[in-house]
């Protein structure tokens, strides 16, 4: 989401002539664009601030400028603690940044805008995308899901959704402009809704755009995934085979607490739905260890369900306290330690488990999108799967942007690695 709406105050500064500059020490305009999902990326945000601090103080016209998540949430201690910091903006401001800009400049007062708004989507602003593989779509904003251990209801608001007819006015914009996929983006992706049309129909009208190659979202809920959906992603062949199932923990009794609203049950037999519906589908989750008032047995539930569901990939995270959360209130806050211990186990656990689902792609044939030149080697590509899989093969005569047949001839660590058999088509 944060790369989105970067790209889309981008756009913003545009239209006004400004231009990107080539790094902060040659930038009129420094905007530090941020997320309060977790206690890291706000330490980021401190240290590149102190940085910028530093810059401005050789250059005092410089204006530095914090945007996003953390100017919702922490704009108060900005102002207090950090004067030099010129303008605070909330997530749906961005439409009024050239009017606070010239009121800086008028001013040269620090200025804030941090209104949430129930309508706010920014429906009609296309965003700046510099040329790439992917392009960014968000199709919504907000959140309306309360879990307890997230800031998000209260920095971006509630859910509202954005048009059918801009979303898909964007994406075929992307497409004329060169990007081959899109990746659909919204707090809770699948909980979409306007004016009663649902993520499914959503779905089936972007599959039907006209030269687009590849179609993924996140993040969905598991509450949300509906058996209408799941039958548009089997429909459509330019619909990723993947999807993304947070699960968060495997315990009914740290579920409730979370305000998770399904059991561990339901996601048990949501998954094996999944799998069903769609073969070789690749499932990713998102798991958290240490919530308060977690026991050794909670964690070996959520163990239980990785064993039971063995997803493709994980995101795993220790519970980090935010402020103005519920879980914050609560007494039984988890040793540090014993998170640490609890995070080895999953990250260890989860790395058999990628490894043993990516054993059973040896031997196969996946249509690959290549997506950039492979780190490790610049004589080799790198791309996904549908079911997003990385794959490392060499050049061959492709190209960026093509989509290649690729036999999978090897697994290492989390990586495939394979050989193109016949250049299939280009972008």
């Amino acid at each position: 989401m944060n790369m989105s709406d970067s790209e889309l105050v981008e756009s913003v500064l545009i239209k006004e002539g400004y231009q990107s500059a080539n790094s902060p020490e040659n930038a009129d305009l420094l905007f530090i664009n941020t997320c309060s999902i977790r206690e890291h990326a706000e330490d980021k945000v401190h240290s590149l601030l102190g940085r910028y601090n530093l810059l401005k103080q050789n250059k005092p016209s410089m204006i530095i400028g914090v945007i996003g998540c953390m100017a919702q949430s922490l704009k108060h201690d900005i102002l207090e603690n950090k004067p030099y910091v010129d303008i605070v903006l909330g997530p749906d401001s961005y439409r009024r940044l050239p009017e606070i800009l010239n009121r800086h400049k008028f001013n040269n007062r620090s200025l804030v805008d941090t209104q949430l708004s129930r309508f706010e989507v920014y429906d009609d602003l296309f965003p700046s995308r510099k040329q790439g593989v992917n392009a960014w779509i968000t199709i919504m904003r907000g959140c309306d899901k309360f879990c307890t251990f997230c800031i998000v209801p209260f920095t971006r608001g509630r859910e509202r959704s954005r048009s059918i007819q801009g979303i898909v006015g964007e994406i075929k914009n992307a497409v004329d402009n060169g990007f081959p996929e899109v990746t659909l983006l919204g707090q809770n992706v699948n909980s979409y809704n306007h004016n009663g049309k649902n993520f499914s129909v959503l779905l089936e009208s972007v599959a039907k755009v006209s030269g687009l190659k590849r179609i993924r979202y996140t993040s969905p809920h598991p509450q949300d995934i509906s058996s209408d959906l799941l039958d548009v992603m089997s429909k459509y062949d330019n619909i990723c085979n993947s999807i993304h199932l947070p699960l968060q923990s495997g315990s009914d009794r740290i579920l409730n607490r979370m305000n998770r609203t399904y059991t561990r049950d339901h996601f048990i037999n949501l998954a094996k739905k999944i799998r069903n519906k769609l073969p070789n589908v690749g499932i990713s989750t998102d798991i958290i260890v240490g919530f308060p008032g977690e026991t050794e047995d909670d964690f070996l539930n959520t163990i239980s369900v990785m064993e039971k569901v063995k997803f493709d990939s994980a995101f795993t995270f220790k519970y980090s306290p935010r402020k103005g959360t519920k879980a914050l209130e609560y007494e039984d806050q988890v040793d540090e330690n014993v998170k640490q211990k609890r995070l080895e186990k999953v990250i260890s656990l989860q790395k058999s488990h990628t490894k043993l689902r990516n054993q059973c792609f040896i031997g196969n044939i996946e249509n690959i999108l290549i997506e950039k030149e492979s780190k490790r080697n610049s004589s080799k590509w790198a791309g996904r799967t549908d079911s997003n899989k990385w794959v490392i093969f060499e050049k061959a005569n492709a190209k960026v942007k093509d989509i290649v047949p690729v036999l999978i001839t090897q697994s290492k660590d989390i990586t495939l690695h394979g050989k193109i058999i016949s250049k299939l088509k280009a972008a």
